[in-house]
């Protein structure tokens, strides 16, 4: 009983402090990983609480080398499904370890908490009907456009220069499937989001000839893994078990087997090839917020 007393206090004392996720983990045996419900083939439900996707498999063998690194005969591992409006809340308040979505690195969201190095690098593009007609930024003029709660990609939409001059009507989604849905039921004429989402969620679509992504690309968008800021042990084990991957070449197979390969639960492709900022990523592994990523 006494024990187990401590470790509650310790458990506390770690959600304030939230200084030593390692000594939690160890501690207690667990921990809790956070995924998405719909981002595309980088993080996605199977229903009955299984989570998959690349992000997701990615924190998977982190954890494992983790588990390994401490000396630990068991890993529990907890998935708590975020969303792009609390994801950052809930890394701050030790409610989730590692979140293993869909999030992009920026200079804001760096303040209140810490990446991972970059495992996917994202261009933001265009998401219509395929018979809308829209083909670039110009022709949102007078239309609605969906997007995601929580997310920068409308506003980064509205910083493009190619969009000055272009009025459009903002309409959310709860989460990227919900915003999908807007599209697809003719609530909104386009779907501003990160290019790996538009696929994931229009491969998964009922029928994915309806639909495709169109127009300029909005931004250059690096994506990681997030984690509690000042928390140098726990980055470091994170940040070394995925430059392993990088190294081995494994991380490309990873990209192989969601963006390539036939995925659950309809067995279809995303078909999406590997960028050349994603390679560089790899080759030179960093954690620069998308600021780093603008062209001066």
């Amino acid at each position: 009983m006494k024990k187990s007393v401590v470790a509650l206090a310790a458990l506390m004392a770690w959600g304030v402090a939230q200084a030593d996720t390692l000594g939690k983990i160890k501690e207690t045996g667990t921990v809790t990983m956070g995924v998405r419900e719909s981002s595309g083939a980088l993080s996605y439900t199977l229903g009955d609480g299984k989570y998959v996707g690349y992000h997701v498999e990615i924190c998977t063998h982190v954890l494992g080398d983790i588990q390994k690194q401490l000396g630990l005969a068991k890993l529990d591992i907890k998935y708590q499904p975020v969303t792009s409006q609390n994801r950052i809340p809930l890394v701050q308040n030790g409610t989730v370890d590692i979140e293993c979505g869909s999030t992009t690195n920026n200079a804001t969201r760096q303040k209140d908490v810490a990446f991972a190095v970059t495992t996917f690098v994202e261009e933001v593009r265009i998401a219509v009907k395929a018979n809308s007609g829209i083909t670039s930024i110009a022709q949102l003029n007078g239309k609605k456009v969906a997007t995601t709660t929580g997310t920068t990609a409308v506003q980064t939409l509205r910083k493009n220069e190619k969009a000055t001059g272009v009025n459009f009507e903002e309409v959310y989604g709860k989460d990227h499937a919900d915003s999908f849905l807007l599209m697809e039921l003719g609530r909104a004429d386009a779907f501003v989001m990160d290019g790996a989402i538009l696929a994931g969620n229009i491969a998964k679509s009922k029928n994915p000839a309806d639909f495709k992504i169109v127009g300029e690309v909005l931004s250059v968008e690096p994506i990681a893994i997030v984690l509690r800021k000042d928390d140098p042990a726990f980055k470091k084990a994170v940040d070394d078990s995925i430059k392993g991957l990088m190294k081995s070449g494994e991380i490309a197979k990873i990209w192989d087997k969601w963006f390539l390969q036939p995925i659950p639960p309809s067995n279809t492709r995303v078909g999406l090839a590997v960028s050349e900022s994603t390679k560089a990523a790899w080759a030179a592994p960093n954690d620069k917020p998308m600021e780093d990523y603008v062209k001066k």
